[in-house]
């Protein structure tokens, strides 16, 4: 069966949610019985996000397979509960240099090398990929950036050459745009609109549905304007609001028909692709978002990083917590500490109103001293605390120091002269100087200590986890640690590396070499954070720490759908 590929565009402006429309509309077509996977264009040169600042472009999201990605593959997999792959991500750096290197290799036979075709013929491969691979009815296709942007125009000629190449009921486009709202003229204005799609015709592109982001609902008067004027039927006008979370989306996307659409386009004759036509199966999701948005406490747990002032710098980690907290119907209320700005003198003031303490990841020295008061702090006020690599790491530091005697003990990427290197650089990576790439990347099995917490948490002895890292725990110097009452009870059966570390006598310290929050999805939280935001309720109610959330005054978006 012929795939069929949807491509997301956007217009006006950028940060509109293209990601989240995707991961909705590939959770809605879902349920609906189809096989979807989702994949993102980005059209920065960079070859992957795995060199950028957070605060360039949020997190980097690491799949099974070592891709260091764009967080939007969060989105996806927490959404389509299903792992993507390297073949989800494509910059225009990768394409560039895949081209490059053919070129060097002499695969074009000695053909002047263009934009078009060579460039055009690589994005199109990208895009076809997934679906050569016959996993997937349908393949969404996510453009970064918004139409106009210089960069976006390769992307743009390749969707044109595939909607003549694969046929009319075999693509879709479906453009992402802003409906702003006037408040001085008491109107929505569909101007920007308009000539976001005009610039879409000026690329041989036809829109086949408009996806409006606006604060306010969108009237039929609205409907019939932008349906006249951007040449689309006003079913295919598609209302998307702002709503309380972004798991609500899916069932806004259902109240406005828009899976219907999608299938009508896709299948217009009836036959054996008659099953997708039926009413999505969304019972656990509406169940999922019924505890959500309806927690019965509130408790307060601490997320200590150097980037906390960007909302998208440790996405995933926000997200695992929500997620966390449903099954048991509790809200996390993460209180967001500026690492580099914890000292001995307020460290009291900053961590003691919280349940529970949680030492993101990073790279670099800045903060960490921070990072290591905290994980002291926790450790002698016997507060839960969750490490996730440099928290880890930072973890044992400090314990070193402090617990074991050892001063000045440290990792060789912030201190080369330590003469405690309790954390050290791979020896294979030693000689390595290009960062980018080099990291001890994806999916890694391990071995889990009968008896211990861990083996407690995931029930299994062997587990497999996403790691994105250089430095590792100096296995020369796990002795003395041991003999001071740490113990490791998770390692790289194959290496012996550290994986995870305890301290037994405490109600929960953990430290993580790898990356959990890479593997919670909607409905299956990590068993780790489930078991961490489980602790933390506990303390949370030992020191009064708990808060009864109230209601809010009005629901951001109705749900019909939801019967909320």
């Amino acid at each position: 069966m012929q795939t069929k590929y949807l491509f997301v565009t956007g217009g006006v402006t950028s940060s509109l949610g293209k990601g989240i429309f995707s991961a909705s509309l590939g959770r809605l077509l879902a349920a609906r019985g189809l096989d979807v996977s989702i994949q993102k264009f980005d059209p920065y040169i960079n070859v992957d996000p795995g060199t950028m600042n957070p605060y360039e472009h949020g997190e980097v999201y690491v799949t099974n397979d070592g891709a260091e990605t764009d967080l939007d593959l969060g989105h996806y997999e927490r959404f389509l509960d299903q792992p993507t792959s390297q073949a989800n991500n494509v910059t225009t750096g990768r394409v560039y240099m895949e081209v490059i290197t053919k070129e060097r290799e002499g695969a074009y036979l000695g053909k002047t090398v263009q934009v078009v075709p060579h460039i055009i013929d690589e994005i199109k491969h990208w895009m076809l990929k997934l679906g050569e691979t016959g996993n997937y009815d349908v393949v969404i296709t996510e453009i970064g950036g918004t139409v106009g942007d210089i960069e976006a125009q390769p992307y743009l000629e390749a969707i044109r050459q595939l909607r003549n190449d694969l046929g009319p009921h075999n693509t879709m486009i479906s453009h992402l745009t802003l409906i702003p709202y006037l408040r001085a003229a008491g109107e929505l204005k569909t101007k920007p609109t308009q000539h976001s799609v005009k610039e879409m015709l000026a690329h041989g592109l036809q829109p086949d549905s408009i996806v409006c982001r606006s604060e306010m609902p969108i009237d039929a008067d609205v409907r019939r304007k932008i349906s006249l004027f951007c040449n689309v039927e006003e079913e295919a006008v598609i209302e998307m609001l702002d709503a309380e979370t972004i798991y609500e989306v899916p069932l806004l996307l259902k109240d406005e028909g828009m899976g219907e659409f999608v299938v009508d386009r896709f299948y217009p004759e009836s036959g054996q692709d008659d099953t997708c036509r039926n009413d999505p199966e969304l019972d656990d999701w509406i169940e999922f978002l019924k505890k959500l948005k309806n927690p019965e406490e509130t408790i307060p747990i601490a997320l200590v990083g150097k980037y906390v002032e960007h909302q998208d710098a440790y996405k995933s980690i926000s997200e695992s917590f929500i997620l966390a907290g449903v099954p048991d119907e509790v809200q996390v209320d993460v209180k967001h500490v500026l690492s580099e700005d914890l000292a001995e003198g307020n460290v009291e003031a900053e961590l003691g109103d919280v349940a529970g303490i949680l030492v993101a990841p990073g790279f670099g020295d800045r903060g960490v001293q921070g990072k290591v008061l905290a994980a002291k702090y926790a450790r002698e006020n016997d507060v839960p605390f969750f490490g996730i690599c440099l928290g880890l790491q930072c973890a044992i530091i400090e314990f070193a120091r402090n617990v074991c005697g050892w001063e000045g003990a440290h990792s060789t990427e912030f201190d080369e002269e330590t003469a405690y290197p309790v954390i050290d650089l791979m020896e294979e990576q030693k000689e390595i100087s290009d960062k980018g790439g080099t990291m001890r990347l994806g999916q890694y099995d391990c071995e889990i200590q009968e008896g211990s917490r861990a083996h407690e948490i995931y029930a299994d002895t062997m587990v497999q986890e996403r790691h994105r890292h250089r430095y590792e725990v100096n296995n020369l110097l796990r002795y003395k640690l041991l003999e001071e009452g740490m113990r490791f009870t998770g390692v790289n059966p194959d290496t012996d590396l550290v994986e995870i570390m305890e301290l037994p006598e405490k109600r929960w310290f953990l430290g993580v070499q790898f990356h959990p929050e890479y593997k919670t999805t909607v409905g299956h939280p990590h068993p780790l954070f489930r078991s961490f935001v489980r602790a933390c309720r506990t303390y949370a109610h030992e020191k009064d720490l708990v808060e009864t959330p109230q209601p809010p005054e009005r629901e951001a978006v109705p749900l019909a759908s939801a019967d909320m």
